[in-house]
Formats: C-alpha cells, structure tokens, sequence
C-alpha cells in the first residue's frame, strides 16, 4: 500500500526547502503553496516548483496537511511561536523541520496545538539547483521526533531517497557543529589556498588543487588522522618556519588594505595537527613555539 499523499506547504523557498518541495512532488505529494520573500527564492521557486503560488504564512497554514519549515536557525523558533498563536494550525497537522541544529523542542508551541513534530535534516550541502535531486539519493537525515511520530520521518526520509539516522534532542547541536565545522571550514580552507596560488600565477587554482585535495578528503574519510602527512607530522620546523613566513608575507599585502588570515588558519590547524603527531618532545615544542608566535602586525 502507498503511503498518503499529503498537502505540503513550503515555508522557506530558500536552498533547501525548494529542492526538498521538488522531491517531494515528485513522489506525489500536492504543493500547496511556497512562502519566499527575497527576489532569489520567488526566482527559485519559479525554477524548481514551477506552477506552485506563493502565498504567505496564514494562508499555507491553511491550506496544508503538512508545513515543511526551511528557515534560518534563529527564526523557527519564533516562526514555531508566532503559527501557534494565530490559532490557525489544526490538530494532527504534520510539521516538520529541516535545522540540523534542533530537534523538535523548538516546535512545542506547535505540539502543544496538536500538531505532530518532526525534525529532518540532510547532512548535505545545497545549491538550491536541480542538481541537488539526485545529490539526496543516499543521503544520510538526521531525524528527531517522538516514537510514535518517527516512523513517519523515515518514510519521507524514504520518498527523498535518504538514509535515515535516529538522532537524541540532546545530540542536535553537537551534530550540527561537526557538519558545519567539516563542510563550511574546509570551504574556507580552500578558498585560502586557492587564492595564494592565484596570487602566484596559478590560472585554475581549482584544477590545480583538485588531485591533491580529492586524494586528501579521501583518506581523511577512511582513516582520520592516520591520513596527515607534511612538514608538522616530520617534525620538520625549518618548513613551518618558511611557510609561516611566506603566509605572513600574503597576508600583509592581501588585496584591498585589509590584512589576510590565512597564516592564522595555518597556525591554529597546524597545532591542531600537532596534536595528533607523534613527534619527540623537543621537536614537538619547538614547533608549538613557531605556531604560537603573534605574526607580525601592519605596523611592524
């Protein structure tokens, strides 16, 4: 037997909740409506749920079977708060949310009208393109809810074509900060490096990066930091000390008078891999000196 097809209403056409009101479409739901403010999600909508109106908060309240809420962190709280108090939710009304970092507390005002909760939450990056569709095939979800309400996250965990991973309220937040830590800080990282090849004449620095950091993320992935290797695993201090240098030296002419942060990144990664060598003593001191010497100021 099928599962019910429901009436979902979208609040939160951003990134995530365009491509997740797409997948769900597709496997039959109705849309009932999108709630998009900005000119990028009204466009993103129009892209990825073309024929859906857009209709504000009362109204796909109204309207649906399902809420799906893809806001901001900080907003669904007061989103939660503020649906509540309109009285318009009816009881047995399935709400579900796509934060990694809350579980469903941040819904109880919702709960406490009778709606059931859940929280959802693809540990994926969003472009908020078609791309995306296929990128949900085995994705792991995190979900949170209560027993009686968790079968129903894994069959739309299911329907998204997901992998579903039964998370504590308590562990939300935890979770959320890896991901963010993993995926957001190694977007930085590389940012960092692409821009010192750039500054040496590297045209495609992308290109240039991709074997190395491909086979890096990799072993990474497999076999932590069993996988580090450089001049800090060494124990080779004159290197640090050169690269240190060399960063120092791009930071203080970074384009536009504003002093770089990549020698800062280096310095607090390279500790934290120091941490994880296993280095004679006195080497491993006289590279934690190096690293946790202030780099020089604008004004030296």
């Amino acid at each position: 037997m099928n599962a019910p097809r429901l009436g979902i209403g979208v609040i939160g056409a951003g990134r995530v909740g365009a491509v997740l009101g797409a997948a769900l479409r597709a496997e039959g739901h109705a849309l009932t409506g999108a709630y998009a403010v900005s000119d990028a999600s009204r466009a993103r909508a129009e892209e990825l749920l073309p024929g859906v109106p857009l209709l504000d908060v009362p109204a796909l309240v109204e309207r649906s079977e399902m809420l799906l809420l893809a806001v901001p962190d900080d907003q669904l709280g007061p989103l939660a708060a503020g649906i509540a108090a309109t009285g318009l939710s009816p009881g047995g009304q399935l709400v579900v949310h796509t934060s990694g970092r809350y579980g469903t507390q941040v819904l109880e005002p919702l709960a406490a009208a009778g709606s059931a909760t859940l929280a959802l939450h693809p540990a994926m990056t969003f472009t908020g393109t078609r791309a995306d569709l296929s990128r949900l095939i085995g994705c792991p979800m995190a979900i949170t809810g209560s027993p009686t309400f968790l079968p129903v996250a894994g069959a739309l965990v299911v329907e998204l074509g997901g992998e579903a991973v039964v998370l504590a309220e308590g562990d939300r937040p935890l979770y959320h900060a890896s991901l963010a830590h993993a995926a957001n800080h190694l977007v930085v990282l590389v940012d960092q490096a692409r821009e010192a090849l750039g500054r040496l004449g590297i045209e495609d620095p992308g290109a240039y990066l991709r074997p190395l950091l491909e086979a890096a993320l990799e072993e990474s992935l497999r076999h932590g930091s069993q996988a580090l290797t450089g001049p800090v695993m060494r124990g080779d201090a004159g290197t640090v000390t050169a690269h240190l240098e060399a960063l120092d030296d791009l930071d203080a002419t970074a384009i536009g008078g504003v002093r770089g942060d990549t020698a800062d990144t280096y310095r607090a990664l390279a500790l934290a891999a120091l941490g994880r060598a296993r280095l004679p003593e006195g080497t491993r001191e006289r590279i934690r000196e190096l690293l946790a010497h202030d780099p020089p100021t604008e004004d030296a």
